[in-house]
C-alpha cells in the first residue's frame, strides 16, 4: 500500500494499514502554478523589521525572521477601485506545468494543489480585517462582487489542479479566535455557506478532494464545512476543539482531521510521557486504525518557542502506535 493509497483510504474511512502522515517521509507533496505576480521574499525595512509583498499587492510585515507576519497594508485601499483591479491569473492551464511534473515523477503520493484561500482569506487580506468588518455589514453588494470574482479565480485553479493531475486542493482560511468564531455564524451561513458548496462541488465532481487549514475557535461551523464538502480540516490545535468534540464530527459523517499534537499546550509543557500519551490517545480517538486522521507536524518551531525534539517524540509515537495491526491486536477489533 503506497502513500497515496494510505492517504486515500484514510480520506474513505478504508482501515488504512497505517497512520498517515505529513513528517519524516510524508506521504504528501505539493506543486502551485508558476503566475506572474508582484510577489516578493521577506527583506528587512530596519528598525528589525521585516516587509514582502505577496501576489494581490499586499504588503506583509513581521519583527522576526521566522512568523508568517500578517498585512500591514492592503492592495485594494477603496472598494472604488474594485473594477480596475487586478487578479493574478491561474486560468491557463500552462501555468501548471509544475504541477503536472511533481505529478509524474511521485506517482505514489498524495499531490496537493495550493489555493491561497476561499472568498474570506483573500478579501480579508485586500481591505485589512477590521475594514473588511465593515465593509461585509455596510456596503455587501459590492463585497458580494468581490467575493464572486474571488470565487472565479479559485475555480480556475480547481480546474487546472484537476487537469493536471492533483489529488486535492489545499487552502488555508482562519476562522477563528481563540475563543469564538470571528463572525456570526448566520452571517457565515448566508454569505460563505453556498460558496463553500459551490466550490467544493466543483472540486468533486473533478474527482479531487478539499483540503482546509483553519485556526482558531470554529466549532460553530464544524458541522457547515463538513456538509459543504470539505473532506479534511487541518488543526494545529485539536485541544482547542476538544479531542472527543472531534470524534463526535466523525460520527456523523466522514471527516478527516490532520493535526500535530497541540502545539499551543501538550507540546509546550516538554513532558515526554504527557506528549507521547496525547499522541496515542489522538489515534485511539480520531483515527481507530478505520482512517479519518492524518498525523501532523508543525513546520515552523522556532515561532512558538519549541525545541524540536518535543515534535520528533510525537512523531515517533505516532508511527509506532498508529499501525492498524497493531492497533486491531490491542484494541480487540
Amino acid at each position: 500500500m503506497n502513500a497515496r493509497e494510505i492517504v486515500r483510504r484514510t480520506l474513505d474511512f478504508e482501515g488504512p494499514e497505517r497512520v498517515a502522515r505529513s513528517f519524516g517521509q510524508s506521504d504528501f507533496t505539493g506543486a502551485g502554478p508558476d503566475v506572474e505576480t508582484p510577489a516578493t521574499d521577506w527583506q528587512e525595512a530596519g528598525g528589525g523589521r521585516w516587509e514582502r509583498v505577496d501576489e494581490w499587492g499586499n504588503v506583509w510585515g513581521r519583527v522576526d525572521r521566522t512568523s508568517k507576519g500578517e498585512v500591514v497594508k492592503g492592495a485594494l485601499a477603496s472598494l472604488d477601485d474594485l473594477d480596475s483591479f487586478t487578479f493574478p491569473d491561474y486560468s491557463d492551464p500552462a501555468s501548471y506545468e509544475r504541477v503536472r511534473r511533481v505529478r509524474a515523477e511521485h506517482p505514489d503520493r498524495w499531490v496537493l494543489g495550493g489555493v491561497p484561500g476561499f472568498a474570506f482569506n483573500i478579501a480579508r487580506k485586500l481591505r485589512k480585517l477590521d475594514q473588511y468588518f465593515l465593509d461585509l455589514l455596510m456596503d455587501a453588494e459590492r463585497i458580494h462582487v468581490l467575493h464572486d470574482r474571488i470565487d472565479s479565480m479559485v475555480e480556475d485553479m480547481i480546474r487546472n489542479y484537476a487537469a493536471a493531475g492533483a489529488d486535492s486542493i489545499m487552502f488555508c482560511e482562519d476562522w477563528g479566535t481563540q475563543v469564538q468564531l470571528l463572525i456570526d455564524p448566520a452571517l457565515w451561513r448566508a454569505e460563505f455557506g453556498p460558496r463553500f458548496h459551490k466550490l467544493c462541488g466543483l472540486a468533486h465532481d473533478l474527482g479531487i478532494r478539499v483540503f482546509m487549514h483553519s485556526c482558531g475557535q470554529t466549532e460553530a461551523i464544524v458541522p457547515d464545512l463538513m456538509a459543504a464538502g470539505v473532506d479534511l480540516l487541518q488543526f494545529d490545535q485539536p485541544e482547542l476543539h476538544g479531542l472527543d468534540v472531534l470524534a463526535g464530527h466523525q460520527e456523523r459523517g466522514k471527516i478527516t482531521f490532520w493535526c500535530p499534537v497541540d502545539i499551543q499546550t501538550t507540546l509546550q509543557s516538554g513532558d515526554e510521557a504527557l506528549i507521547r500519551a496525547r499522541a496515542r490517545e489522538m489515534l485511539d480517538k480520531l483515527w481507530r486504525g478505520r482512517g479519518g486522521f492524518v498525523a501532523g507536524y508543525y513546520g515552523d518551531n522556532a515561532s512558538i518557542g519549541l525545541d524540536p525534539e518535543w515534535q520528533e517524540m510525537a512523531s515517533d509515537e505516532f508511527m509506532s502506535y498508529g499501525v492498524r495491526g497493531n492497533f486491531t491486536r490491542r484494541n480487540g477489533s
